[in-house]
Order: C-alpha cells, then sequence, then structure tokens
C-alpha cells in the first residue's frame, strides 16, 4: 500500500490530531455538538434528570492507494462514553466498477440504504420516538437489511445499486479470529436502486429476505421524490411479509421540505403502520426544521407516535434541539 493520506470523517467534524502506526498514518476526528432532548409517553417522567448532552465520538480513519489505482479505506468510531467501539468499516474501492464494504454495527445494507428517504430538514420522523419506556414499545414497519456484514455500491450514470449480505443476520462487533456466536440462524440478502431520470426526480425500489431464528421475512419497499425550487416531497411504501404465518405490516409514509432560503428549512412527515389482524394503526409523524450560519448548524425536530405496536394505549413524543459547530 503506497501514498496513503489522511482524510476525513464528516463535515462537522474537526481534524484533532494525527499519529502513525504500523499499517500507516490515520487520523482522529471528532464533532462539537451539543443537544437538549425532552421524551414523553406512556409513563408520567419525572425524573428524567439533565437533557442536556454532548456529543461524544472520536473516530479513527484513513485511506491509501493500491498498485493497481484502487483505493482501500479504513474507519473505527469509539463512543468516549464507556470507551466501546460502535461502528467500523473496511472499504475497497474499485473506481467504475464500484466499491464493496465490509461494515460492523455501523449503518445499513441493502435495502436497509433507503429505508427512508423522506425529504427532512433534520431526522426522520421515527427518531426517537422508541423511548423503551414500554417493553411493547419498539417501531415496526420499517425495511431492514442488517447492520452487519458486505454491501457492494455501484453507480451508471443516473442508476446506483446497493446490493447487501448480513451473514447470521448479526448485529454484533467481532475481533478478526473470532466470530459472533449463532446469530441468527439465517442470514439476509437485499438490493436498493435508485433511478435519477431527471433533475429532481428520484425513484428508489428495494426488496430482500431478512434472516430471523425461525425463517426470512421479505421485505420490500418502494419510493418517489422530487425536488422544484424551494418544495421537496416525497412518498414512500413499504412491505414485510413475516415468515411462518406472522402479522404482515404495510407503511405509508410523506414528506414535505420547504428551504426558505440558503440557510434555512423546514419540514413535516408522517408514517401509517397497517398491521395484519390489528384493528389499531402506529402513526407517528414530526416536525423538523434546520438553520445554518457560518460555522454553527442549529437543528431541532419533534416527533410524536401513537398505537406504537398497533396498541392504542401506547404513544410517545420526543423532543431534540442540537447546536453544532464546525472547525
Amino acid at each position: 500500500m503506497t501514498d496513503l493520506k489522511k482524510i476525513g470523517l464528516s463535515a462537522l467534524a474537526g481534524s484533532l490530531v494525527a499519529f502513525s502506526a504500523n499499517a500507516g498514518e490515520l487520523s482522529v476526528s471528532g464533532g462539537a455538538k451539543m443537544t437538549y432532548t425532552a421524551d414523553t409517553g406512556n409513563e408520567d417522567v419525572q425524573n428524567d434528570g439533565n437533557r442536556f448532552g454532548m456529543q461524544q465520538a472520536v473516530a479513527l480513519s484513513g485511506s491509501g492507494e493500491l498498485d493497481n489505482g484502487h483505493t482501500v479505506s479504513l474507519m473505527h468510531a469509539y463512543s468516549t462514553a464507556g470507551g466501546a467501539k460502535s461502528t467500523s468499516t473496511l472499504t475497497y474501492d474499485m473506481g467504475d466498477m464500484g466499491s464493496l464494504t465490509y461494515q460492523q454495527d455501523s449503518g445499513d445494507l441493502g435495502i436497509g440504504k433507503i429505508d427512508d428517504v423522506m425529504p427532512t430538514a433534520d431526522e426522520e420522523v421515527t427518531n426517537g420516538v422508541d423511548t423503551g419506556q414500554s417493553s411493547n414499545e419498539a417501531l415496526q414497519g420499517k425495511v431492514d437489511g442488517g447492520i452487519t456484514g458486505f454491501n457492494y455500491n455501484v453507480s451508471y450514470d443516473m442508476v446506483t445499486i446497493n446490493a447487501g449480505y448480513s451473514p447470521k443476520t448479526t448485529g454484533s462487533s467481532t475481533d478478526d479470529g473470532t466470530n459472533s456466536g449463532a446469530g441468527a440462524l439465517n442470514s439476509s440478502t437485499s438490493f436498493a436502486v435508485q433511478l435519477s431520470p431527471m433533475d429532481g426526480l428520484n425513484v428508489y425500489a428495494g426488496m430482500g429476505d431478512k434472516g430471523t431464528g425461525t425463517g426470512e421475512d421479505e421485505h420490500s419497499t418502494y419510493a418517489v421524490t422530487y425536488a422544484y425550487g424551494p418544495v421537496s416531497v416525497g412518498y414512500q411504501d413499504s412491505t414485510i411479509e413475516v415468515d411462518g404465518g406472522g402479522a404482515d405490516e404495510e407503511t405509508a409514509a410523506y414528506g414535505i421540505a420547504f428551504a426558505v432560503n440558503d440557510n434555512l428549512s423546514v419540514s413535516y412527515g408522517e408514517q401509517t403502520m397497517e398491521k395484519e389482524g390489528t384493528t389499531v394503526d402506529q402513526e407517528v409523524s414530526g416536525y423538523s426544521i434546520g438553520y445554518s450560519m457560518g460555522g454553527i448548524s442549529i437543528k431541532a425536530h419533534q416527533n410524536k407516535g401513537e398505537g406504537i405496536h398497533n396498541e392504542s394505549a401506547n404513544e410517545s413524543e420526543h423532543t431534540e434541539i442540537a447546536v453544532s459547530f464546525a472547525f
């Protein structure tokens, strides 16, 4: 490996320090982000503690060019709160032939790349709604292709393809020379396609099998987004067919975002999930706003969920204000 170069991790992350290791030079980066967060739900939250928090994560990253012109990049991210590794990715970039990434507990694979493509000024409308205040409050209905495994990405003109494979559908972070144990008994395979036939218009479609302990659920989704001037709109429909005669789920979502000017944007979105055999729909909605000026960015969102897990008594609300600095 020759011509090893430092790379940055995030637009909001400043390079803090660099050091040399046997494999080459890695850069260390972190973000300057502070949040105010409030959650409410089924239970009367009296002792929710200090609502102010600061991002506590650092990342080690680097890349190198091979003799054949291909590049290899590496990234490890750590949470300084307890020192646990949260993300690892290793990418082999073949230029026009695409790139192959192996990732551990670090985002989405295949269909998961397009699980929610609705326009927003900040976070998805589902962000923070899963407050964990009740054992049955986890949101359902979102397609998934796993978070640990291989993802192949390639783009040709107006088409982008992601193909994912998650062995045993594990979400663990495994060191070299070890294995994660059994994990799920089945692996996940999926793909996602994005078509951009004209300026402002994007069409998405994806499908795949999500491995579980007993079988494979079939996940599929399609979506359309369109931006014209300051307005962006989108619609998405997702379906999960549960293996073994379980209750199927279908989620319909839409979103609209408006750029007031180059610095200020606002958005609104909704999701409704219908579950086979139930009479209550899981409904989620949220508002977002984002403002940037020079090196400072202020974003906020308020999301609300009702009928979570398709039970009428389950409600949750999440409010978050974040201030980030670029340096």
